[in-house]
């Protein structure tokens, strides 16, 4: 089994490991991606995942009536075709 804090070791001391140069350029880019990502990502048209979830619960409230108006004409139709 490997063991974690033994593998945190490792990631440290290779991360203690580069110079200083190249930990400021790999922090400075990911700081641009994610400004990049930021904008984009708030140019799409999407949902939040609890408006997601809101809506999910309203069509479920949505089938859950439509089937039962389905079942009520569904009897009325047979009453009106037995008489």
């Amino acid at each position: 089994m490997i063991n974690a804090k033994k593998i945190e070791e490792i990631a440290k001391q290779v991360t203690d490991s580069i110079p200083a140069g190249l930990k400021d350029f790999a922090n400075e880019m990911e700081d641009k991606t994610k400004v990049v990502l930021q904008r984009k990502l708030s140019q799409l048209d999407v949902v939040t995942r609890e408006e997601f979830d809101v809506q999910t619960q309203v069509l479920i409230k949505t089938r859950a009536k439509l089937t039962d108006l389905e079942e009520k004409v569904a009897a009325l139709e047979a009453k009106l075709t037995a008489e």
